[in-house]
């Protein structure tokens, strides 16, 4: 199977656990549990719906640089709002392409309104080398089979 056909969940998501703060969350808390977590963003739920995406980037530009008080300051403040997302049988090759067209690093993946996953492109980019990594291995066994 190529590496961009298989899809987010479950070929390259599975079993994630689903890291989630609420709008009125402060950013000292969102950064906090992104440096545990060694997480990029964390996707903000109200209510049990998502409602936006914060992430390292939205942290740098719209608080560090800005001089916000990431104590004071809210997620609904410099949150990304209704993010983009995909849905679990989408491809890797269509979350790929709508990272490189927005300048994403990370993407909500839904099920209708049940938020499921987030992927990453990290998460994208090990499901490619994996599958490149196993096609290697097929065609090298049939180069020496014959």
């Amino acid at each position: 199977m190529l590496p961009v056909s298989r899809t987010l969940v479950p070929d390259v998501v599975r079993d994630q656990k689903l890291v989630t703060l609420t709008s009125d969350a402060t950013v000292k808390q969102a950064a906090s549990l992104m440096a545990e977590r060694r997480m990029g963003a964390i996707m903000v739920v109200d209510g049990g719906i998502l409602v936006g995406i914060v992430t390292e980037r939205d942290i740098a530009v719209r608080v560090v640089a800005a001089s916000r008080d990431p104590v004071k300051t809210k997620l609904a403040q410099v949150m990304t709002r209704d993010p983009d997302t995909m849905r679990p049988r989408d491809t890797v090759r269509a979350a790929l392409d709508l990272m490189a067209k927005r300048g994403y690093r990370h993407l909500p993946v839904k099920r209708g309104k049940k938020l499921v996953a987030m992927v990453s492109i990290r998460d994208l980019y090990r499901a490619v080398v994996d599958q490149l990594e196993a096609d290697i291995l097929l065609l090298a066994e049939g180069l020496v089979q014959g």
